[in-house]
């Protein structure tokens, strides 16, 4: 690994663990959420949040997870135990901040300091309308009802469902949850260690409980960066569960 990038890695995962405030217990079982035999069964009340399954993130896109893939048949078979599913596409401009093409001199994996603070600089990935940025072909959801694309706004990156990364541009996502009476979140998808955590932990800042269903998503995992994350998630007050906790039937 580069020096720049254990670099971007570090600085990453430093930040990573600041979370946010507790709320809910950790643990791999939450029973008082429902369903029996210990299992976890969402209610009318849950959303599962199917975040970035796009072919950028997949082997053989742009900016690819390993085994990204992987999260599709496991959030195809639990996604019909949801009576509300949101799925969120990273959607960038063309020459969008976060691209190291768009600043003269610089690479991939670099950092710069924009005007809300430290950015890293992807390769371009995810651009509107291309089939890079398009879900996976794999993918399942016909019951999906809505599609959050984040990062559109060419001078400002976008991590989590609920706000972009200058921590002042909502994306909406909370309050549509809220209008339809949804409480609780069950988070999937890529990837764990970015924009799955920073999803998961927004939602607790919003007022939401959070699962984070760990094998319905894939990390990058540099440096530490995964057991950052669910560090971070942990303080939050998300749990961490596997599909197979979820009572499906």
């Amino acid at each position: 690994m580069s020096s720049t990038r254990r670099q971007f890695v570090t600085t990453l995962a430093a930040t990573a663990t600041a979370g946010t405030g507790a709320g809910w217990i950790w643990g791999a079982h939450a029973a008082s959420h429902g369903g029996g035999g210990g299992k976890v069964k969402p209610g009318a009340d849950a959303a599962l949040i199917v975040v970035d399954v796009q072919n950028c993130f997949v082997t053989g896109g742009t900016l690819p997870v390993k085994d990204g893939e992987q999260v599709v048949p496991v959030i195809n078979r639990i996604a019909p135990a949801f009576a509300s599913i949101v799925v969120t596409q990273d959607w960038h401009t063309p020459g969008h901040a976060s691209f190291a093409s768009a600043h003269a001199g610089k690479k991939p994996f670099d950092s710069i300091m924009l005007k809300y603070g430290n950015q890293v600089l992807w390769p371009d990935h995810c651009v509107q309308g291309t089939d890079d940025a398009s879900l996976h072909k794999d993918l399942k959801l016909p019951t999906a009802q809505l599609v959050i694309r984040k990062g559109y706004n060419k001078g400002v990156d976008s991590y989590s469902a609920f706000m972009e990364a200058d921590g002042k541009t909502v994306t909406g996502l909370a309050g549509y949850l809220k209008a339809r009476g949804i409480k609780t979140v069950f988070v999937t998808g890529l990837a764990t260690d970015f924009c799955v955590s920073w999803t998961a932990q927004d939602a607790r800042k919003a007022g939401f409980g959070v699962y984070v269903i760990e094998d319905a998503c894939r990390a990058i995992d540099l440096n530490g960066s995964l057991a950052a994350a669910w560090k971070a998630m942990e303080k939050a007050g998300c749990k961490r569960i596997q599909s197979g906790d979820l009572a499906t039937a």
